[in-house]
């Protein structure tokens, strides 16, 4: 038998406000940082390429940037787009902190909308990238250099160490797979946030929510359902709690 949590129907986007009180309350349960993964995904779990909510998940997803203190999002989604991370009505938060970060170094600068409007983002990266960066970005960005990872890669609690030294108490990660992958192997998420929308992509070569090497469990990582609202879009709106030794 389906355990049902509350399913309700959204009529506008004004009624998304419910669900983004609902989530900042959670940030106030424990005083350490929130971490939460936020995402638009296929019923076949892929975001991209070129997968796009409604308004209705636009206008969400901004509130909840608005709602946070930073967002986080890994170089791959710098390079095939132009993120901004905009909050509600596509205004600038000015005191919001926008990061990236990159193993590579591979940072595109040309054209990109983050280094001309708004404060300067954070580019963390490894301690051999650090000099390139610096030289290429000046003070386009502010260049963090972060040590490895245990697990691989490099260390996402280092990152949100640096991020919390400026104040922030809540972070977004926004993706994408590949670095949502590495913060969940970390065990640094707490939720996440998924807009399941009513597509389907088929495509194996399509990125997809949550992209590594191996299994993040034996052989999954456990959630917990927290709430589940459908919208007239026809999307999803869930939440899950990332289940550490529950």
């Amino acid at each position: 038998m389906f355990s049902f949590y509350k399913v309700i129907v959204l009529g506008s986007m004004g009624k998304k406000a419910n669900l983004v009180n609902e989530n900042l309350s959670g940030f106030l349960e424990r005083g350490g940082m929130k971490v939460t993964i936020i995402a638009a995904g296929t019923i076949c779990g892929r975001i991209g390429p070129g997968l796009t909510g409604s308004p209705v998940d636009r206008s969400f997803l901004e509130k909840m940037r608005a709602a946070t203190d930073a967002s986080l999002l890994g170089a791959e989604t710098l390079r095939q787009g132009d993120p901004e991370m905009r909050g509600p009505e596509g205004r600038l938060l000015p005191k919001r902190i926008r990061g990236f970060i990159t193993q590579s170094g591979d940072i595109p600068v040309a054209g990109k909308k983050i280094f001309q409007y708004g404060p300067p983002p954070l580019i963390f990266t490894g301690e051999a990238q650090v000099p390139g960066l610096h030289h290429r970005l000046g003070a386009l960005a502010q260049v963090v250099s972060l040590p490895p990872a245990s697990t691989g890669g490099l260390s996402l609690a280092a990152a949100l160490a640096h991020l919390a030294k400026l104040g922030a108490a809540s972070v977004l990660v926004e993706g994408g797979g590949g670095l949502n992958y590495a913060c969940l192997r970390q065990g640094v998420v707490d939720e996440i946030l998924l807009t399941l929308t009513p597509k389907i992509s088929g495509d194996q070569q399509a990125a997809s929510l949550c992209g590594g090497p191996g299994p993040l469990g034996d052989p999954f990582l456990p959630l917990i359902l927290v709430s589940c609202e459908a919208a007239e879009t026809g999307e999803l709106f869930v939440k899950y709690r990332v289940s550490k030794g529950e």
